[in-house]
């Protein structure tokens, strides 16, 4: 499965945990209509659901004006994998292709604001991050 692919079927799988409280288990399953399971979309998903308070923390962290919970869903589910991506995949995927693939799937799954909206946080994110390592 391309990296696209995967990132579009763990939103899909992401949002559903947080709307129906399903597992993850059911939702991957669910996602994948019977085909084989994907080692980087289950990296996705469990990563989201394990560290989903710090990946809250830090999107809560560049919201002016919002909550977290006044978020779209898609909106809100997309900045989870997304900030997922940039806080524990760092090795693996480059910054900018995660913003890039973020804004992307935004364009596809959300409203009309929805991929600007992605782009701001995101690149906020991603600015509080390279200041960080520079720090250490």
């Amino acid at each position: 499965m391309k990296r696209r692919t995967a990132r579009e079927k763990a939103l899909q799988a992401i949002f559903q945990i947080d709307i129906s409280q399903t597992t993850t288990e059911d939702a991957l399953e669910h996602v994948l209509e019977g085909n084989p399971s994907d080692h980087y979309l289950n990296r996705l998903v469990t990563g989201v659901v394990e560290h989903i308070e710090a990946i809250d923390a830090h999107i809560t962290k560049h919201l002016e004006k919002w909550t977290l919970e006044r978020l779209a869903h898609v909106d809100r589910n997309l900045l989870r994998l997304s900030v997922y991506e940039l806080l524990y995949c760092q090795d693996d995927v480059p910054v900018n292709v995660v913003i890039d693939e973020a804004v992307e799937i935004a364009k596809i799954y959300g409203d009309e604001q929805s991929s600007k909206f992605i782009n701001g946080v995101l690149s906020n994110v991603k600015n509080t991050l390279q200041e960080s390592s520079r720090e250490s």
